[in-house]
């Protein structure tokens, strides 16, 4: 009766420890796992970022090649020496340029979550130069409704910036300096 009594209790311990090495296994299994998936939504979360950023980045560059002379314009509207004729005309060609270039501009694909709100951002600059083009055909080119257009993309620019976790960007300073 000891013999089977103790060869119970040892089938019983070698059960428990199976049972426990087992367990030890799953929850080295489950920590392998969390740590693989937050290494993964951490490189996703960066490849995001550095993609808005370069999104941001092209935008500007298209942008800024070719808006030097609306710039120009710009800053001499309400100074002692007048835009002439051939800057408002100069101006009036970049800001359609610029409508022009951005139809290029194309959004990545790590951007696949913001890509209405950033579809939105460029049409917003398009329309907002678009309409300076139009203005600077008139004898008195008003560019406030235009300007505001503008602030309005530069606005859900930094939205979109800040759904990614990155602090808002303005495309204004970038591209009116």
């Amino acid at each position: 009766m000891k013999k089977r009594w103790l060869l119970l209790l040892a089938l019983m311990l070698t059960l428990a420890l199976t049972a426990c090495s087992n367990e030890g296994e799953t929850e080295g299994k489950e920590e392998e796992t969390t740590a693989t998936e937050t290494t993964n939504s951490e490189d996703t979360e960066k490849a995001t970022k550095s993609a808005m950023m370069q999104f941001y980045m092209t935008v500007s560059k298209t942008i800024n090649e070719k808006d030097g002379e609306l710039n120009a314009y710009e800053a001499a509207v309400g100074t002692e020496e007048p835009p002439t004729a051939e800057m408002k005309a100069s101006a009036e060609a970049a800001a359609a340029e610029v409508v022009s270039d951005l139809d290029s501009v194309e959004i990545p694909e790590a951007l696949a979550d913001q890509k209405a709100d950033l579809e939105a951002v460029v049409q917003e600059l398009k329309d907002s130069y678009q309409a300076k083009a139009d203005e600077l055909k008139k004898e008195e080119p008003s560019l406030d409704a235009a300007n505001e257009t503008f602030t309005s993309a530069d606005e859900k620019m930094g939205k979109a910036f800040e759904s990614v976790g990155l602090n808002p960007s303005s495309l204004g300073t970038e591209v009116n300096g």
